[in-house]
């Protein structure tokens, strides 16, 4: 990413500053996902050298926004063939993606954790926790992890067979249980996929949406993992799938957004390139 990017992409502006301007939404958010950035050759659709282009297109973008945070909702980075390969294809993204603005979450996707560790993965990105959840504005916001084995092992050194995603007992009830104190709009972060039962969905997904329903709280899931643009509709939850910036060549294949939230709990998502739009009034 070049100087003028570095120093203009890391505006963030509080909550209470963007609520306090006429018209503008209460919370803006970037979202980008399936990056799986790596120096390697192209594969089939994927072209993984290009995502600094246009990663570099989504910043100058997001520079003109008013971002609270940007989320990547996962395979920030595709798979290496070493340890030391792996961390180095994690530093440059992070280079750029880091640039954006400085409150940044990041989901896990299994391409992230295929070569590395969980607590690799995290150092290399100073990301805490793999799921956890914070509060902005009027919002209440909750990052998943869904990179657990069926025996709840978490995924890591190719330990795992991608279709045997997972949310692990210890994380389902921390789920209910942080849902359980916050009366705030919900927005939920993950990504493997909440709304389907193929082999891009969670394996227990059905379980993790009941507890979502039963919140009352939460308005929407975004995700990745499968990388087609896909919206269900599931008892009062929306599942919105994001398109995957990796694919395809060309500036015309990015995929990225913007999300806004109104305080009276309307979601609008600005889609560029390849991303749909989507809005929803409640």
């Amino acid at each position: 990413m070049n100087g003028s990017l570095v120093l203009t992409a890391s505006t963030c502006i509080t909550p209470s500053l963007l609520a306090s301007e006429a018209n503008e939404p209460a919370l803006q958010v970037g979202l980008v996902t399936d990056l799986h950035y790596a120096d390697k050759p192209p594969a089939g659709s994927r072209h993984y050298r290009e995502t600094l282009d246009k990663l570099s297109e989504a910043a100058e973008h997001f520079a003109k926004q008013k971002l609270s945070f940007i989320v990547e909702l996962g395979d920030l980075i595709d798979a290496a063939d070493s340890v030391e390969t792996e961390l180095g294809y994690l530093s440059r993204i992070n280079q750029s993606f880091s640039a954006i603005c400085d409150q940044r979450h990041y989901v896990l996707g299994n391409h992230c954790v295929h070569t590395l560790t969980k607590e690799e993965f995290l150092g290399g990105v100073g990301q805490a926790q793999s799921y956890y959840s914070f509060d902005s504005g009027d919002y209440h916001f909750v990052v998943l992890d869904s990179c657990f084995r069926s025996d709840g092992q978490p995924y890591g050194r190719k330990n795992f067979v991608w279709t045997d995603p997972n949310i692990p007992a210890a994380e389902l009830d921390w789920l209910k249980a942080d849902l359980s104190n916050t009366t705030k709009k919900t927005v939920v972060f993950a990504h493997q996929r909440l709304d389907v039962n193929n082999q891009h969905g969670v394996k227990n997904a059905a379980e993790v949406r009941k507890v979502l329903e039963q919140s009352g709280n939460v308005l929407a899931v975004f995700q990745g993992h499968s990388h087609k643009n896909d919206l269900k509709d599931i008892n009062g939850i929306h599942y919105c799938t994001l398109v995957a910036m990796v694919e395809g060549s060309g500036a015309n294949n990015n995929g990225y957004s913007v999300m806004n939230l109104s305080a009276d709990g309307t979601i609008e998502i600005t889609g560029f390139r390849k991303q749909n739009n989507y809005r929803w009034a409640q």
